[in-house]
């Protein structure tokens, strides 16, 4: 009788302490590739990029995508550069009175580097408006991948989800 429960407590304990070690290794290995000095210099990026889009200010916002922006919106599907920016533009002036506005969420910026290219910043922002009198707050996540050439940080790839 006692030989299934010691084998079960065994196994648990297995289980349990692997557990415990993977996800050590997990963030020995994240913590091993963080560079913050790249981390700041997307967040400025992002900054860069959604304070133009607060602002609606489209001139300021096309300087930060490239020519060959592939945007992938999992209920829009998706878009490239000229219909991303035509779709900002709509957005604009559906939503000029509404106080549209992006925030990135507070502690989950995630940012990777990707070697001789640029970074992957991973994360959740927050979208708020006015609608009918209410503040209407979207939170969703997204991926953007950043390039970096001739001196220039530009976003070529966006995956916004969980719409």
């Amino acid at each position: 009788m006692k030989t299934p429960i010691y084998r079960f407590l065994i196994a648990i304990t297995f289980l349990l302490s692997c557990t415990f070690l993977g996800n050590n290794a997990q963030a020995q290995t994240t913590q091993k590739h963080f560079d913050q000095q790249l981390y700041n210099t997307i967040l400025h990026m992002d900054s860069v990029c959604f304070d133009a889009f607060n602002a609606h200010d489209m001139t300021a916002l096309k300087k930060v995508f490239a020519d060959n922006v592939e945007f992938y919106h999992d209920l829009g599907g998706l878009t490239y550069y000229d219909q991303t920016m035509i779709n900002f533009e709509k957005m604009f002036a559906q939503n000029k009175d509404s106080g549209m506005k992006r925030e990135l969420v507070k502690g989950s910026l995630e940012v990777y580097p990707i070697k001789d290219f640029g970074a992957i910043e991973v994360g959740m922002h927050r979208f708020t408006h006015t609608e009918n009198g209410k503040e209407v707050v979207g939170l969703m996540k997204f991926l953007h991948v950043w390039q970096y050439k001739n001196n220039e940080w530009k976003i070529t790839r966006i995956v916004s989800y969980d719409h």
